[in-house]
């Protein structure tokens, strides 16, 4: 039986009559998973959310969420800014597995994309630095994604055929999932895959300067279908559950994802260009393998133990026809990955509870990296010395940490613990292109503390104090590469960046009201940003530094940034099955000015600037009714503020239009229904009044008015 859709009455907490056993939820998450730390700001995306809301990809599903904003530089790509960092700066988990390896680049990426979001039971979002338990990266948050798990008790097995279309895209998709258990062992997998097409936008977005069109995207005749979008999707995935005892469980399991022929669409064509030059990431994989042991015992002892193996494949072409040139990079890194993470029963402290968890994780990354330059015209081909990175490089990346919490009073908790983290790079030097080789180490300590006090029945106040940090990567120390401000070379002699964040909230729920909100204040010391440099700074042999309109290398800031920002959610359920929930999010960043001081005093110049593509004022408000009937509807609208405080590499990025990114709001109307449990059809008719937006350092703008239908079907 195929796990049914969960109805907006779930969703929103409202009553429902209750259904028959046939009827029963059998998703369930294993023992010992690694959820988001209690008395922290977070919020779960959920599978009742995914289905309701049918995302176009697991980025596009964090758009609801309070404190979180989405980039997106290419429609086959998504990058997810929690508290105004990305990128390299938050860290994403997968079944507690690390996705993010040594070559995400800074600034937005698109590996979030590469999760199958048909795949994901839920998505937290923990906002705010969390090193302490989940090591490297987690300076602005982390991203927990749990996968679908077979069903808890004995079901037949049974397929699902799931189907999809849009027409803004002219997405056409779906899968084919099996599932199904005995008495010990559970199983689901499926096959899957998608064709989009060029999107649709509202329109153009202009230039808040001169009122002109930017150079991103570029658009057909229509002056609504972008150029530079579209791509294929093929998804496969098996996850095996053998419940060996009532204590212990064994998992295997596969996730494979192949995007084909998507391409950069800030670089298809790139800025002041010929139309036929394009930038296309022919192929995009994500493979990942792992075994996992969960145990829960009677005694109170919870424990995981991971052992994982993932392969990040990336094929990028660019080829300039006027040129009669085409260049070729490919890169693959093997990660192999291991976890151990303890919680005893808890112990008694002066006569209160004291609970404890404690683990070692570790991360090894293997690189190889090749590039080729065609001279078409001349049918000759050149291999470089290097690619995009160094052939060989080597990155690891782990620590033990311990977390403890302490019920000091019925109303009031302490919480703190500690990481004694290791990381090294290891490069080789190629002469031929002036790269001098990496031979790094550092050993951080870092550590978090908070207080939780329940001050009434229905207010509990919270405060935090975490202190992260994130080791320079390969991308850091050795990458070149040519990205939206313009063309970035490597520094080998980085530091690690930290950040300090503090955080106070409050929480207020009861039986009808659940309303959330949190100040935060962040500090980054040797923040690692882009210093503009002149031509004769390119290194040797790297034609494309010299070509570009602008270059920057990566250095550690001398000062330190700060970034402020308030966030707040609430939900509250109405009469009639209604429930109504709103998110809303500010954040405000600034950072000392990496560029020398010009030397004519009659040239602006200030000595600190906005943080680069820092999200404006944005919220969400959603209206949800579920009926037990089956049928069920809800309507959201998305709304952000003009961003016009841009740092210096936004002014040079064509992803971001002169003077700054416009301000939107977009609404979208929903409904589904269940025919017993073997039909469900939703549907989403998006961006109801045809708005032309882009959210803040996207390439492309975001649909025009459209359909998305779903439709899910067991046969049997």
């Amino acid at each position: 039986m195929a796990a049914p859709v969960a109805t907006e009455a779930e969703q929103a907490g409202t009553s429902a009559p209750e259904a028959p056993a046939s009827r029963e939820t059998v998703v369930s998450a294993p023992a010992a998973t690694q959820d988001a730390p209690e008395g922290r700001a977070s919020s779960t995306v959920t599978r009742a959310d995914l289905e309701r809301r049918l995302p176009r990809s697991a980025p596009d599903a964090l758009r609801w969420e309070p404190g979180v904003f989405v980039q997106q530089t290419a429609h086959a790509q998504g990058s997810a800014f929690v508290r105004g960092l990305t990128g390299q700066q938050t860290l994403a988990l997968f079944d507690g597995i690390r996705l993010n390896t040594s070559t995400w680049r800074q600034g937005p990426n698109q590996y979030f994309f590469t999760l199958d979001s048909r795949t994901l039971d839920s998505v937290e979002v923990l906002r705010g630095g969390a090193s302490t338990p989940y090591g490297s990266d987690a300076l602005g948050g982390v991203l927990l994604a749990h996968p679908l798990e077979p069903p808890a008790r004995p079901t037949a097995f049974r397929p699902t055929l799931f189907l999809r279309g849009a027409t803004s895209d002219e997405e056409r998709g779906g899968r084919v999932q099996v599932q199904g258990a005995t008495e010990r062992l559970g199983f689901i997998g499926g096959v899957g895959g998608r064709r989009v097409g060029l999107l649709e936008s509202g329109g153009p977005v202009y230039n808040l300067t001169d009122g002109k069109l930017p150079e991103v995207p570029r658009f057909a005749e229509d002056q609504r279908t972008q150029l530079g979008t579209g791509f294929d999707e093929l998804t496969a995935d098996g996850r095996l559950v053998w419940r060996a005892t009532a204590e212990d469980t064994l998992t295997a399991a596969a996730y494979l994802y192949r995007q084909y022929d998507a391409p950069r669409t800030d670089q298809c064509a790139p800025p002041f260009s010929r139309f036929d030059e394009c930038l296309q990431y022919d192929q995009q994989f994500r493979t990942l393998a792992y075994a996992a042991w969960s145990h829960a015992g009677a005694d109170g002892l919870t424990a995981r133990a991971t052992l994982s193996w993932q392969r990040q494949h990336e094929r990028r072409t660019f080829d300039r026809p006027a040129f009669n040139v085409v260049d070729q990079g490919t890169d693959d890194v093997d990660t192999l990955g291991a976890t151990l993470r303890l919680s005893p029963a808890p112990l008694v402290v002066a006569s209160r509870p004291l609970r404890l968890s404690y683990g070692v994780d570790g991360a090894w990354d293997f690189v190889r990296s090749e590039a080729l330059t065609t001279f078409t015209a001349l049918e000759l081909q050149l291999e470089r010395s290097r690619g995009q990175y160094l052939e060989g490089s080597r990155y690891f990346t782990g620590g033990a940490f311990v977390d403890a919490a302490w019920e000091l009073h019925p109303v009031l908790t302490a919480r703190a613990g500690t990481r004694l983290g290791l990381a090294t790079a290891r490069a080789p030097e190629d002469t031929e292109s002036g790269t001098l080789a990496v031979d790094r180490t550092w050993v951080p300590w870092v550590g978090h503390a908070g207080l939780e006090w329940r001050a009434t029945r229905v207010l509990t106040l919270l405060a935090h104090v975490d202190r992260s940090f994130r080791a320079p990567n390969l991308d850091d120390l050795t990458s070149r590469q040519q990205t939206g401000p313009g063309f970035q070379f490597e520094n080998a002699a980085l530091s690690p960046e930290r950040a300090t964040t503090v955080d106070v909230g409050a929480r207020v729920r009861t039986h009808r009201v659940t309303l959330e909100g949190w100040g935060f204040a962040t500090r980054l010391t040797d923040a690692i940003g882009r210093r503009p440099r002149d031509v004769a700074d390119c290194p040797p042999a790297t034609p494309q530094c010299n070509a570009s309109w602008s270059r920057f290398q990566l250095v550690n800031a001398r000062e330190a940034s700060q970034l402020y920002g308030l966030e707040g959610s609430t939900r509250v359920r109405l009469p009639a099955a209604f429930t109504v929930q709103a998110g809303v999010a500010w954040t405000w960043g600034e950072g000392p000015n990496l560029a020398e001081r010009p030397s004519n005093p009659a040239v602006p110049y200030s000595p600190r600037i906005p943080l680069s593509r820092v999200p404006p004022l944005n919220g969400t408000v959603e209206l949800l009714w579920a009926h037990p009937s089956g049928l069920s509807a809800s309507t959201g609208l998305r709304w952000a503020r003009a961003q016009k405080r841009l740092a210096l590499s936004d002014r040079s990025d064509a992803r971001i239009p002169l003077g700054g990114t416009p301000g939107y709001a977009v609404a979208e109307v929903r409904a589904a229904w269940r025919l017993d449990t073997r039909w469900v059809v939703a549907a989403v008719l998006e961006n109801v009044t045809d708005a032309a937006y882009r959210s803040h350092g996207s390439s492309v703008n975001g649909p025009g008015r459209g359909l998305v239908v779903s439709l899910e079907a067991t046969p049997f």
